[in-house]
């Protein structure tokens, strides 16, 4: 959504563009979402059609540097693709649980690592044609190795760091391709004009 501070020019009211929804309907729970339709009407025609939704807790991502300006990477197995993943630290937000604070214990959990100082840089919606949450991500400054790593069960997970500058080039040339995690990277990016330390 468009708010004050930006300058677009509509062609199209919010009115016009909104689909008017009916009443969810439930779907499947499978643990991690719920499945749910919903009907609506055109905007312009009144024709009803039938949209699938995912129903997804708020997600965090943590762009984790250490003193030496080494980001905290985790290589992992991911199903959907079939493929080990480079990553950066995140997860669910629990129910009831302040992003932050979901995001400090992300971090403390797949890596061991802890940090001072925090900020939020950026927050999206993953992928709003059919999900409801949001992805939060934050940066954790000056980050250390102070506790012992506390896996999931489901979880298996190789920690290593990396400078700044080579997170980059993979970034850049596909070896880290997980979408989310270039969506943090992006909001470093657009918080710093440039993918370097503050």
């Amino acid at each position: 959504m468009y708010g004050p501070k930006y300058r677009y020019s509509a062609r199209m009211s919010d009115e016009e563009l909104t689909w008017r929804l009916g009443a969810r309907s439930p779907g499947n729970d499978y643990r991690i979402f719920k499945t749910a339709f919903v009907e609506g009407a055109h905007p312009q025609t009144g024709k009803v059609k039938k949209f699938s939704l995912i129903e997804c807790v708020d997600w965090v991502n943590v762009i984790a540097l250490t003193p030496k300006d080494e980001v905290v990477l985790i290589r992992q197995y991911r199903a959907g693709s079939a493929s080990i993943c480079v990553e950066i630290p995140g997860g669910m937000v629990d129910d009831g649980e302040d992003p932050l604070t979901a995001a400090k214990r992300e971090l403390e959990e797949e890596t061991g690592y802890t940090a001072h100082h925090w900020r939020s840089i950026g927050t999206a919606s993953p992928n709003p044609a059919i999900q409801n949450n949001r992805l939060h991500t934050y940066l954790a400054l000056d980050a250390k190795p102070t506790v012992a790593q506390r896996f999931d069960s489901s979880e298996v997970i190789e920690l290593q760091t990396m400078p700044l500058t080579e997170v980059r080039m993979m970034l850049r040339d596909g070896g880290i391709d997980h979408a989310l995690v270039i969506t943090a990277f992006a909001h470093l990016a657009f918080e710093l004009h440039d993918l370097r330390r503050p």
